[in-house]
């Protein structure tokens, strides 16, 4: 088991920016791929990025050249950079994290971008 717990979500202005923290209770060296949904009330959760245990980066086309995923395995934290924010993705962003047979959430952080 591994717990999963977000920080750094808040209140932002449209344009500002937002740095995201998933800090894991052990090492996510191992996680097939690591990620972030983002989820506002009455609507499924959605895709946000990704980053691969090796491999690529993907990301939501919302997000593509706004955002920027990485991770620091030393720190077992995976981040999440949103700039150029919208009042459109307002929402509770979820950590998500994929080992062989299970799959992990956080409890969510709260992102409102508004004037």
């Amino acid at each position: 088991q591994v717990q999963l717990v977000e920080s750094g979500g808040g209140l932002v202005q449209p344009g500002g920016s937002l740095r995201l923290s998933c800090a894991a209770s052990r090492s996510i060296f191992n996680f097939l791929v690591m990620g972030w949904y983002r989820q506002t009330p009455g609507k499924q959760r959605e895709f946000v990025a990704s980053i691969p245990k090796s491999g690529s980066t993907a990301f939501a086309d919302s997000a593509k050249d706004r955002f920027a995923i990485s991770k620091d395995n030393t720190k077992n934290t995976v981040y999440l950079e949103m700039n150029r924010l919208k009042p459109n993705d307002t929402a509770v962003y979820y950590c998500n994290a994929v080992a062989l047979g299970a799959t992990y959430w956080g409890q969510g952080t709260q992102v409102t971008v508004s004037s």
